[in-house]
């Protein structure tokens, strides 16, 4: 069992604290346009057109261009630049579990080597499947 002893992302996030970063996921074409993309886009800062990473106080993580094996490489870009910016909180929303089609225990296991990471947050159901496959 991996050690993840802070709070989960909350389920519904209507407002940020100034250090506080929204990490949803998009589409490679950065058509923020429903789910959590729209509420990036619509709240935070999120820019149409950049489907990818740091804008506004979101970070972008695209899942709608292919399988887990086509996601892992943009949660492993996210996971280095939360490492790198532990000023930063990251709340992790559950990307690629709504309009992706994905479920938590496809797309949680990409997000095991942030569960270190004090300043990244993730959701519950994440944690716990990162849990049950260790």
């Amino acid at each position: 069992m991996m050690m993840y002893d802070r709070d989960f992302t909350p389920d519904m996030i209507s407002e940020l604290k100034k250090n506080e970063i929204f990490v949803f996921g998009s589409n490679l074409a950065g058509h923020h346009a429903g789910g959590a993309a729209r509420a990036a886009h619509l709240r935070f800062g999120a820019v149409w057109g950049q489907g990818v990473g740091m804008q506004g106080q979101c970070y972008a993580i695209p899942t709608m261009h292919g399988g887990v094996d086509a996601i892992k490489p943009y949660v492993d870009q996210f996971i280095s630049f939360a490492q790198a910016h532990a000023d930063l909180k990251f709340l992790v929303t559950r990307i690629g579990c709504g309009i992706a089609g994905f479920t938590p225990d496809e797309i949680a296991p990409l997000f095991a080597d942030a569960m270190p990471l004090e300043n990244v947050l993730l959701p519950q159901d994440f944690v716990q499947v990162i849990n049950s496959n260790c």
